[in-house]
Order: C-alpha cells, then sequence, then structure tokens
C-alpha cells in the first residue's frame, strides 16, 4: 500500500505540471468552505464628499427695456442717418453684436431720400463681412427683382437688427425690439411715402402681429410708429432667401411688386 503512494504523488504531480501548476503558493491547505463562512471586516468609513463649490455665472446684460431706451435715447439724438449710423455702431445693448457677428454693424445702402423703404430681418454672413445689407444670393435677387419693378433707385434698404445672427438663424423678437428704435429713427430720417417688408420676421415685428408671412404677403397693411406719429402703408412679401429655395413662389413675390409699385406711381402722378 505504502509502496503505490510514491507513485501516487508523482502522477498527481505529472498532472498538474501538464495543467500548468509550476508553483506552491501555500505551505498548508486552506480550506475555503469553511473560510466561506466568515463575515468580511467591514470596510472603513467613508470620508464625507466635499461640499459643492458655488459656481460664478458671468454677469447678465442689461434687460431688453433698460437697452430698449438706451437706443431710443440715442435714436433720438441722431439728427441724420450718419450720426444714426455711428449711434448704431456704438450701442452695446443688442446681444448679437457679441454673438453673431464678426465685424461691424450693417445698417443701409441705397437712396437717404427715397420713396420706398426696404425693410429684412437681419445680415447674413457676407452682409456682415461688407457692411450692407442685401448683398449675398439674396440679395442679389432681390436687386434684379428691384430692377425688373423698376425700383432700383427709389429703395433705402436696412434690416430690423444690425447684426448677424449666429448661424444666420432668425433674430429674435426681443433683439429686434432693442434695434426697433433705430429703425425707426431711420424712417422718420428718409420719410419714406411706403415700406417693402421681405420676410416674415420682418412683416411680424414691424406690423405687430403674429401671422405668417404667407397671410400677410399681398395685402396692404399700416405701419405704426412707436410714438403715436403718422401711419405709412406697408406691404409684406416673400425673402429672397426663400425664392431661391422654392422658385415657384416667385409670382407671388412679383405680385407683390406690381402692386407696390402701381400706388406708388399713382402717388407721384399729379393730379
Amino acid at each position: 500500500m505504502t509502496a503505490t503512494l510514491p507513485a501516487a504523488a508523482e502522477s498527481l504531480l505529472a498532472f498538474w505540471a501538464d495543467a500548468g501548476v509550476d508553483a506552491m503558493l501555500l505551505d498548508e491547505p486552506v480550506d475555503r468552505i469553511a473560510a466561506g463562512r466568515v463575515a468580511p471586516p467591514k470596510p472603513p468609513p467613508r470620508p464625507p464628499a466635499p461640499a459643492p463649490v458655488a459656481r460664478v455665472l458671468p454677469t447678465a446684460g442689461p434687460d431688453v427695456s433698460t437697452a430698449v431706451a438706451q437706443a431710443r435715447a440715442l435714436a433720438a439724438a441722431a439728427p441724420d442717418l450718419e450720426a444714426l449710423a455711428a449711434a448704431i455702431a456704438g450701442f452695446d445693448g443688442c446681444p448679437l453684436k457679441f454673438e453673431g457677428a464678426a465685424s461691424q454693424a450693417v445698417f443701409y445702402r441705397g437712396d437717404p431720400s427715397a420713396p420706398v423703404m426696404v425693410i429684412g430681418e437681419g445680415p447674413g454672413q457676407e452682409e456682415d463681412q461688407r457692411g450692407q445689407p442685401f448683398v449675398g444670393r439674396a440679395g442679389k435677387l432681390l436687386d434684379r427683382m428691384l430692377a425688373a419693378a423698376n425700383l432700383t433707385e427709389r429703395v433705402f434698404i436696412t434690416n430690423t437688427v444690425f447684426w448677424r445672427p449666429p448661424g444666420n438663424r432668425t433674430p429674435t423678437p426681443a433683439e429686434q425690439a432693442v434695434c426697433a428704435p433705430f429703425v425707426e429713427r431711420a424712417i422718420a430720417l428718409v420719410a419714406p411715402a411706403m415700406l417693402l417688408l421681405v420676410g416674415g420676421a420682418s412683416a411680424k415685428a414691424m406690423l405687430r402681429k403674429d401671422e405668417g408671412i404667407l397671410s400677410l404677403r399681398g395685402r396692404w397693411h399700416e405701419w405704426r410708429p412707436s410714438d403715436g406719429g403718422p401711419e405709412l402703408p406697408a406691404m409684406p412679401t416673400l425673402h429672397p432667401a426663400f425664392l431661391l429655395r422654392q422658385p415657384g413662389a416667385k409670382k407671388r413675390a412679383w405680385s407683390d411688386l406690381l402692386t407696390l409699385t402701381e400706388r406708388l406711381d399713382r402717388q407721384a402722378r399729379p393730379e
């Protein structure tokens, strides 16, 4: 019996060697089942979490009512368009000046004594770079339409806001409200006979209406200044950027221009 023990041990060692075991970790065997019945020691308590550090938020800019009051005071003090352009350039109450604009305020182009004031929504990238409204693809289409309607030399072109919105998005009502005193002062200085409101954001802001451009366009409305001054006839129409995406709608925009031109020429004719 005892003679078989060395052979059995040798066979067992050979088995473990073939299984990859090449070292002894303990000198004595351990009963793992018995050890599993003993509860492990509790871990030490965690230290308390540090108190959260209060975030310091940037100071907000002036609220809309304060910015509108500042714009109204600056606009009222401008005796001419050159002074008004300087007031707009120096005005810091519109957040677009620090969000989307890359270089400068975009005020106007065209005839300062024009009988028609064209008011768009806001400048895009090319307008921001060149400092004039409607000079990109949409502007070139607008120019062709105005030329076909015999309005090229009879328009003053501006926007409801004077700085490019980030990503060329539509300006918000708050941004338009802050710039509105400058737009109204421009209307007072140019003294046009009528307004052409280009795009839904322009039409809704200037007319203070919630209807969409497809509902507003094609019929005359009355623009009323905030100070209760004289009203002006206003014709809303489709934005040329929309017409570039939907060429089939050009017929409706052309009809709006013909309606405006007919009224303008009729007023210009002597009785």
